[in-house]
């Protein structure tokens, strides 16, 4: 059975870092395009960041530039966001998943692909 497992999620106050890992079991992530994803209490789940399969090309939405870095371990079937300088409106349920898709094209999906169940990330002080 395919899945995909988050973990690494935690209270952190503002200005720290977290790094998020998800591990992939029941497919090989080599083949798949890898991103993570946010949902806020009371808004739509949004695409943040997500690195490609083939090369490596990766997206980040204007939120998250220059703080978050995705990477992926395709040895290991795992990606990771290390996320540096956190804000109070980074507090989300933060979800990975991952397609056969362009990074943007993944950034931008609704369903499909496999997803991790979430994991929490609260930033106060």
């Amino acid at each position: 059975q395919e899945q995909f497992v988050e973990s690494g999620g935690g209270l952190v106050q503002p200005g720290g870092s977290l790094r998020l890992s998800c591990a992939a079991s029941g497919f090989r992530l080599a083949y798949f395009s890898v991103g993570w994803f946010r949902q806020a209490p009371g808004k739509e789940r949004e695409g943040i960041s997500c690195i490609n399969a083939s090369d490596g090309a990766t997206y980040y939405a204007d939120a998250v530039k220059g703080r978050f870095t995705i990477s992926r371990d395709d040895a290991k079937g795992t990606a990771y966001l290390e996320m540096n300088n956190l804000k109070p409106d980074d507090t989300a349920v933060y979800f990975c998943a991952a397609a056969t898709r362009s990074v943007r094209a993944l950034c931008a999906m609704k369903s499909g692909g496999y997803w991790g169940q979430g994991t929490q990330v609260t930033v106060s002080s």
